[in-house]
């Protein structure tokens, strides 16, 4: 079974049903709607929208604008979409989990996933890659100069998909780790990093990385599933736990968000345009299985239900490892006791 299959099977039945009855009261926007990309142009999160805001705007009747405002792992953008105006013609893009534990991390103060109406469209999975030239014929040979200190991994920051994958590995390889984070301001030049021999690698979202694998400039050395990734054009990357069995293991759910505090209609609205055209969107579809991620659309309750297990992970994870300025349960997040 592929990395696929496998997460669509972890997605629960309602997930992909519909989330809402269509809408009774219609939203007709006057100018254009923008989407708060926090993240540099070209890496997962940009990617995504760029795909997503043609079928909104098809559905809305008005233009949609992805604005690029990168920082802070993403919290400078998403900081600038909760303090815009609350009427509808602001929203965000990101991982679920990124918007559902800035507060945790001390990088946005008091929010939390109940800040915005959900809007889910797939699921991303970490690769960990090398440059083409590099010396690791496989991971195992990459985790041991891991645990020295000659090995830098570039991604997007410490509250990135890449980011928290390599803290992940770290944690369950256990004893000694000494490769060391660099940070860019997105997914796509930490990525360019790792293909040029600025770092010797990176574990950036397999979405990030495809074509730079496809051109031979990025060598792929593991996926962090429990399965395979199979993508069109390149070689079945193994999974994570063929080297670290333990390793856990939770979907990566991206969307746009749109916060809360806006007249009823802005939602009932987006969530009609987004059955009718995002739910079963064949451009969103093909998108999904070329760059290896998982075609999940959800919104509302479901989209909120399927989310929470990697919501979850990352907050108690982030406990774990003692970089938690405020206490999840505080943000209603409960963490599993040991």
């Amino acid at each position: 079974m592929n990395i696929h299959k496998a997460a669509i099977l972890a997605v629960p039945a309602m997930a992909l049903a519909l989330a809402a009855s269509p809408a009774m009261s219609q939203w007709e926007p006057d100018r254009p709607i923008n989407i708060i990309v926090p993240w540099s142009a070209g890496g997962s999160t940009d990617q995504v929208t760029r795909v997503v805001a043609p079928l909104l705007e098809q559905g809305l009747g008005t233009e949609i604008v992805v604005v690029n405002q990168p920082g802070a792992s993403g919290s400078i953008g998403t900081q600038a979409a909760l303090d815009a105006p609350r009427d509808g013609y602001t929203w965000t893009a990101n991982a679920i989990a990124n918007n559902a534990t800035y507060a945790v991390t001390g990088l946005i103060e008091d929010t939390s996933i109940d800040d915005y109406a959900i809007f889910l469209h797939v699921a991303n999975v970490p690769v960990v890659s090398v440059n083409a030239d590099a010396p690791y014929a496989d991971f195992g040979e990459l985790l041991e100069a891991m645990r020295g200190d000659d090995v830098t991994v570039g991604t997007a920051g410490v509250n990135s998909s890449g980011g928290m994958a390599l803290a992940g590995i770290r944690e369950a390889a256990g004893g000694d780790f000494g490769a060391r984070m660099i940070t860019y301001d997105g997914g796509n030049p930490a990525v360019v990093a790792a293909a040029s021999g600025e770092v010797a690698a990176t574990t950036q979202l397999a979405v990030e990385q495809t074509e730079m694998i496809r051109a031979g400039q990025l060598r792929p050395l593991a996926v962090l599933s429990d399965q395979p990734l199979v993508v069109e054009g390149i070689d079945p990357i193994p999974p994570i736990t063929e080297w670290i069995p333990d390793m856990p293991i939770a979907a990566d759910y991206f969307g746009v968000f749109i916060p809360v505090g806006a007249p009823q209609e802005v939602y009932d609205t987006v969530e009609q345009v987004w059955e009718e055209h995002v739910m079963t969107a064949p451009e969103l579809q093909s998108y999904a299985s070329d760059r290896g991620a998982v075609f999940a659309p959800s919104y509302g309750d479901a989209a909120r239900e399927v989310a929470m297990p990697v919501v979850i992970f990352e907050a108690c994870a982030r406990v774990a490892r003692g970089e938690a300025v405020v206490d999840p349960s505080d943000i209603g997040i409960d963490c599993p006791e040991e």
